[in-house]
């Protein structure tokens, strides 16, 4: 397949918000090196070699302490790249696989030793195809007993269709991006207003204030998705984790600058409470519970 990426930021900034020491980058991507990892047959698109030693190197120049790195669909049910970033961290990272509910029970706990530690559904349309829902919760159940978290990924538009079975979900479940919110509508948006509401009715529910370079209209500095990701921060700050996306997959419009997206956090985070909260405590006490304070 042709490639069909934006590369990464060659050269991002050094923030100029200081994340406080043992922040967490709780959401990003190795993909390859292709020549090693191949990327998957059935993939909708095909994205540019980010291999671990240069997501660990951003890690460092953007003053994070660990990662938690998550599957995408380019590499589908093959979590090797994944595996090999995780142990390679020196369990500075901990990760979200995708799997198949026909994975066997070995492959679960080698993923589980290697420092997986939740799997991720996948529901946007134009990166995968339709799964029954029942596939998910019998994925689910497995995966509950190694004490895992799922993560869910969707678009606004589809939340009436997919909120059932969140809610049938075991434990803790971890929504990306924001659930793709319609950033043109505005907060009061009822679909956002829909998605708050199923937030505060399930309390297992968490949610990444990520990747306003996705979701923006306007563009940098992605002004009309700041109070998106300001209101779930402040009405939810024990269940909001930060992320960069790196390196940012499927692009079409514009590639961000690393550096110019953590200096979005403090204007979400407006206080230092929430930003140790967004950045450290929670992340921690999600895959680093045996170190969590």
């Amino acid at each position: 397949m042709t490639p069909d990426y934006l590369p990464f930021h060659p050269a991002p900034k050094v923030p100029d918000f200081r994340v406080p020491e043992g922040a967490v980058d709780a959401h990003c991507h190795v993909f390859g090196p292709e020549a090693v990892f191949p990327f998957a047959p059935e993939r909708k698109y095909t994205p540019c070699d980010a291999p671990k030693e240069k997501l660990f190197a951003l890690r460092d120049h953007l003053g994070f302490a660990r990662n938690v790195i998550v599957q995408a669909t380019c590499h589908g049910k093959d979590n090797a790249a994944l595996a090999d970033a995780l142990l390679a961290s020196e369990g500075r990272a901990r990760g979200v696989a995708i799997l198949g509910e026909e994975v066997p029970d070995a492959e679960l706990e080698r993923l589980d030793a290697a420092g997986v530690r939740g799997v991720r559904f996948n529901f946007v349309k134009r990166l995968v195809d339709a799964t029954p829902h029942a596939v998910f919760e019998r994925i689910a159940a497995r995966v509950a007993e190694l004490g895992w978290h799922i993560v869910v990924y969707f678009e606004a538009q589809d939340l009436d269709d997919i909120a059932p079975l969140v809610r049938r979900l075991p434990g803790i479940v971890v929504v990306d991006h924001m659930g793709r919110p319609d950033v043109a509508g505005g907060v009061d948006d009822p679909a956002f207003g829909a998605f708050l509401k199923l937030l505060s009715e399930k309390p297992d529910i968490w949610v990444k204030v990520s990747c306003p370079e996705r979701l923006t209209v306007a563009g940098p500095p992605y002004d009309d998705v700041v109070p998106f990701a300001r209101q779930l921060v402040e009405s939810f700050p024990d269940r909001v984790l930060w992320g960069t996306d790196w390196p940012h997959p499927n692009m079409k419009s514009h590639m961000p600058d690393d550096g110019a997206l953590v200096d979005v956090i403090p204007r979400i985070a407006v206080t230092e409470d929430l930003q140790r909260r967004l950045l450290i405590d929670n992340p921690m006490r999600l895959y680093w519970p045996d170190e969590s304070g």
